[in-house]
């Protein structure tokens, strides 16, 4: 069973890693103009058609509830960890910012997608993914982005900076529309919003390889598998217990835990980088992460669909 997770659920997300990492090291691209388009067409484009065509119930707000909570757990750990080990203010930072934040974009959502496609529950447990990515989006760039630039901004001007992140207008356009007496898929414009959609799971995999393409990868840093193993081996643990608390079940309880065991997002390192806060370091775990989330993915995903959660 480990060995038909790896090679249906795990293989075809890192191909499309593995041929970004080719084309990225081939060529001389632009990484972040790639990330750009996918976090501001292809992401937005796949949330604005399933929050609107999504039967959302009740339930889901365990998924935000649990990322929420998920996120406060992990930095409370983290920074623990952070302390016994005497790491230094800066790196401290970016220590807990590559444990508590995890990519639920550029690989959670395309796994998500993937192990769960072809199945009565696709695009339930598609919208429970977003739900996660939503939450876990705003408290990267409020918590996470306040986290990295304690010295340089106030809380205040990290809660503003959701402000600019296209994710909430969607969120809100994608409401109005539910809410609205007008079949919007009648609209014209709609096949363009459908076509942006099915976009994102490549862009977001090979931007996530030619991002791992241009890192000069250090395999002897000790902190960075130390962070590597908080993200993929506590976190999950840590996940299994809240969705015990919370009480979710079955395919929403599948997804959050899944979720919870994807590598590092790569927007710490993108802050890290824009802040000049242990840019580094924070760009190490994603890459070692990402890389070691090959052996510990099936693992969380056997738990999670055959032992667990029936």
């Amino acid at each position: 069973m480990l060995l038909y997770i790896l090679l249906n659920n795990i293989a075809p997300i890192f191909a499309l890693v593995a041929l970004g990492y080719h084309v990225g090291k081939r060529f001389n691209l632009d990484v972040y103009t790639l990330s750009k388009i996918n976090f501001n067409v292809f992401i937005p484009a796949v949330i604005l058609v399933k929050i609107y065509e999504a039967t959302i119930d009740l339930n889901l707000i365990r998924a935000v509830l649990f990322t929420l909570g998920f996120a406060v757990i992990q930095l409370f750990i983290s920074a623990l960890v952070a302390k016994v080990c005497r790491f230094e203010y800066s790196k401290g930072n970016a220590f807990k910012n590559a444990v508590s934040f995890y990519n639920t974009g550029n690989f959670g959502l395309p796994l998500i997608t993937l192990i769960f496609s072809g199945t009565e529950y696709a695009e339930y447990a598609v919208t429970a993914q977003i739900m996660i990515l939503v939450t876990q989006v705003l408290c990267t760039f409020t918590l996470g982005f306040y986290n990295a630039a304690k010295m340089i901004m106030s809380f205040r001007e990290a809660i503003m900076s959701i402000f600019k992140l296209p994710i909430v207008y969607i969120i809100a356009i994608a409401c109005l529309f539910r809410v609205i007496p007008y079949e919007v898929q009648d609209f014209f414009l709609w096949p363009a919003v459908l076509y942006a959609r099915q976009g994102m799971i490549p862009a977001a995999l090979l931007s996530l390889g030619i991002q791992l393409s241009i890192v000069k990868i250090d395999f002897k840093d000790k902190d960075v598998y130390l962070a590597s193993f908080m993200r993929l081996c506590i976190g999950p643990v840590i996940a299994y217990f809240l969705i015990l608390i919370l009480g979710a079940q079955g395919v929403l309880a599948q997804v959050m835990l899944i979720s919870s065991a994807v590598p590092t997002a790569i927007n710490t390192a993108l802050i890290a980088v824009e802040l000049k806060s242990q840019p580094e370091f924070a760009t190490r775990v994603v890459v070692i992460s990402t890389i070691l989330s090959v052996v510990t993915l099936p693992v969380v995903i056997y738990f999670a669909r055959q032992v667990l959660f029936q």
